[in-house]
């Protein structure tokens, strides 16, 4: 028989990701962070490829990337919506985390594996984080996804990109529960 771990089962069964505008200080500092680092990576890895690597935002390089986000949200002539929404991630982040995906050669393991290992990091560290008492939120936006922003911001490669930026602080308010999906009807049993 296995052995249940029920604890465990009920914090995944009940996580809830927290609005990153409402997390602030204290945020967790050099030696609390590296063991929410070391649980994300325990991801599943065909290959043992490690398609990721971490780079952790403090508060002083918030204010240089909100003001390149500023900069290239009106480059694409982005509505003045998306183009503030875009540098509020930064203006209101006290901590992050972005996760890389490294896109690695690899005969073996294709590129949507290791898509798909970067994304399972980002949801772990999120999970570490609220585990260990934090409030966390996995972010991505256009800022995400815009290869200039990536190379100005955060100095990536060609074979790199944004999987997802994970803030980490205090949470103000516990957000109100929402709609679950309804795993019955999503469910099918051959």
């Amino acid at each position: 028989m296995p052995t249940p771990n029920p604890e465990a089962l009920h914090f995944l069964q009940t996580r809830r990701s927290r609005p990153a505008k409402t997390l602030t200080t204290p945020v967790p500092d050099r030696e609390t962070l590296l063991p929410l680092l070391t649980a994300a990576a325990r991801t599943p890895d065909h290959g043992k490829l490690e398609p990721w690597r971490f780079i952790v935002i403090d508060k002083p390089a918030m204010g240089r990337l909100a003001d390149i986000a500023q900069a290239r949200g009106e480059a694409l002539n982005l509505d003045p919506m998306q183009v503030t929404k875009g540098r509020s991630q930064f203006d209101q982040g006290h901590l992050a985390v972005v996760v890389v995906e490294v896109q690695k050669p690899s005969p073996k393991v294709p590129p949507l594996e290791q898509t798909y290992s970067a994304g399972a990091v980002c949801l772990a560290l999120t999970n570490a984080a609220l585990a260990a008492g934090w409030g966390a939120n996995w972010l991505s936006g256009w800022v995400s996804h815009d290869r200039e922003f990536m190379e100005q911001g955060f100095g990536l490669a060609e074979n790199e990109r944004i999987a997802g930026i994970i803030h980490i602080g205090a949470e103000t308010s516990a957000p109100p529960e929402r709609p679950r999906p309804d795993v019955t009807a999503l469910t099918t049993w051959l």
